[in-house]
């Protein structure tokens, strides 16, 4: 399965190949790249709680829509807190302004309505995309180490089953940049906690590392979860944020002192 790299008047950014030859929406996943924000935030800062001018931030906006090709003006963001909220976005949650504060918490947004675009951010967890082409509907999942263990993307498949009538299997899933095993290094407390939500399984995805650590491969196991929930259509991206600091900020390396990336999905 494989991702094009797109560059768009110096916005870089991937899109999902098998999506895109599906038709019918424009998605992509960010990275750091064609950009206005300067300092820690330099360049494409689309996160809106970052330290960054707030001029800067709604210019990065146009410029990655306007590269990816989505409506600026019809953005439902999520209110990340690493739980497995899965919203239903409507017109309604299209805020008056970018910046205005988001009044719900949700990790996952799901829609069916032509126009949406659907936002969620990234510096280190995981940002899958989902399209159902059949019954045209979508969703948008940020997937940290709780969301997984929670199975978020799951969740947020099963709500496009129950509102839209999506089959599984004609599902196209793309899995986008995000930390890698060797850089997510843990110690047993998050694999302990994966298996205890996940079974024994969850250990499939956890190899030993030095001084008692531990490395869990986070795409492997979303993609295992979309498996599960029926999913035969999975791409994945092989980026990963903390080894690829001349694309994207990695929370682990940088803490606070970063920008966010963005995976934007819309119906047309």
């Amino acid at each position: 399965m494989s991702f094009t790299r797109c560059d768009v008047g110096g916005v870089v950014f991937h899109t999902a190949d098998a999506i895109t030859a599906a038709g019918g929406v424009v998605h992509g996943f960010a990275t750091r790249l064609g950009g206005v924000s300067r300092g820690d935030c330099a360049q494409l800062n689309l996160g809106m709680t970052r330290h960054d001018d707030p001029a800067a931030v709604r210019e990065n906006y146009r410029r990655f829509c306007a590269a990816v090709g989505a409506d600026e003006a019809s953005l439902v963001m999520t209110h990340q807190v690493h739980e497995d909220g899965v919203r239903v976005a409507t017109r309604a949650d299209v805020l008056p302004d970018l910046l205005d504060p988001i009044p719900y918490r949700t990790d996952a947004l799901v829609t069916n309505e032509p126009g949406l675009a659907l936002v969620i951010y990234y510096a280190d967890c995981i940002p899958v995309l989902l399209y159902d082409p059949v019954h045209r509907a979508i969703g948008a999942v940020h997937s940290g180490w709780r969301g997984t263990a929670a199975q978020i993307a799951p969740k947020a498949l099963a709500e496009m089953q129950a509102r839209y009538g999506t089959d599984p299997a004609e599902v196209l899933a793309a899995i986008g940049p995000g930390i890698c095993p060797t850089c997510f290094e843990t110690d047993d407390d998050v694999p302990d906690a994966m298996s205890a939500r996940l079974g024994p399984m969850a250990r499939s995805f956890v190899r030993p590392g030095a001084g008692g650590k531990s490395h869990v491969d986070l795409k492997g196991l979303i993609a295992w979860e979309l498996r599960q929930a029926g999913v035969e259509r999975i791409e994945t991206l092989p980026l990963c944020t903390g080894c690829r600091p001349d694309l994207y900020w990695s929370h682990r390396k940088l803490g606070d002192r970063r920008g966010n990336q963005a995976a934007i999905i819309q119906l047309l």
